[in-house]
């Protein structure tokens, strides 16, 4: 028992070790920027520079619109599949699985070819983008709240709703979207991940989104985008670590809940 419990420890190093020392190298490497010195210039010149709040901006508002799109289009509908027409789920997860299939420079073209005469306006434009990329997030977002859908007892909880007189629209507002709040806080997270540091599409379609402003600082600088690197990693950890709290937060409830 002692021998296994060495070698599985052994390998839970040996992961750590390869998954941490590039982060390690990778945050060293960008506090040289100057020589013989360890300093956060680096960090501060990106922090400084105007087009990284701009692009960073962008991008955030692209999520935000992305997330709520994404959540008024998978929520209903897989709430009404698992409640009316499970058979129908097969074919929704291989709807959701086409962006893994199709890359995503072909959705970029298909997109520019169908609504190029769009582009002309900004608003249009964005809208087009925010499309792209609830694509893309679709998975994720569709998985996440799958999940949360089959844990559960939706079949209950609409009926109980409904001898209440509850419509359809408060019952998702006020009974399935409650109990989703783990699950679609884990997909939001996830799509914001991805619109974050996604560059095919705001690249092609000419916005001025995040991803296509790292790989421009990539070309330029050295140590600024071993900086923007962490950085990105830093937001990507808090995330899940504030996924984690709300997850606790809401179990010890419904803990609390079952006792009382």
């Amino acid at each position: 028992m002692r021998l296994e419990k060495l070698w599985s420890w052994l390998w839970i190093g040996l992961g750590v070790l390869y998954f941490f020392l590039p982060l390690l190298a990778t945050f060293l490497f960008s506090l040289r920027a100057k020589r013989d010195e360890l300093t956060f210039t680096a960090y501060v010149n990106v922090i400084n520079d105007p087009k990284f709040v701009s692009t960073f901006l962008f991008s955030l508002q692209m999520a935000v619109w992305t997330i709520i799109v994404g959540i008024l289009l998978v929520v209903p509908t897989v709430y009404w599949v698992q409640l009316r027409v499970p058979r129908a789920r097969p074919f929704l997860e291989l709807v959701t699985m086409m962006p893994f299939v199709i890359p995503a420079v072909v959705l970029v073209f298909g997109l520019i070819r169908t609504y190029a005469p769009l582009f002309t306006w900004t608003l249009a434009s964005r809208a087009v983008l925010v499309a792209g990329y609830v694509v893309l997030s679709l998975p994720y977002l569709y998985r996440a709240v799958d999940t949360g859908l089959r844990a559960i007892d939706v079949r209950s909880l609409t009926e109980a709703a409904q001898s209440l007189g509850a419509s359809w629209p408060v019952i998702l507002l006020r009974v399935i979207l409650p109990n989703l709040r783990v699950a679609i806080l884990s997909g939001a997270f996830l799509t914001l991940a991805i619109v974050i540091g996604e560059y095919t599409l705001a690249a092609l379609l000419a916005q001025p989104a995040f991803g296509p402003y790292m790989a421009l600082l990539g070309q330029n600088r050295a140590y600024e985008p071993a900086a923007l690197a962490i950085m990105s990693l830093a937001l990507t950890w808090g995330a899940l670590g504030l996924i984690q709290l709300l997850g606790r937060g809401r179990q010890q409830q419904s803990q609390l809940a079952g006792t009382n």
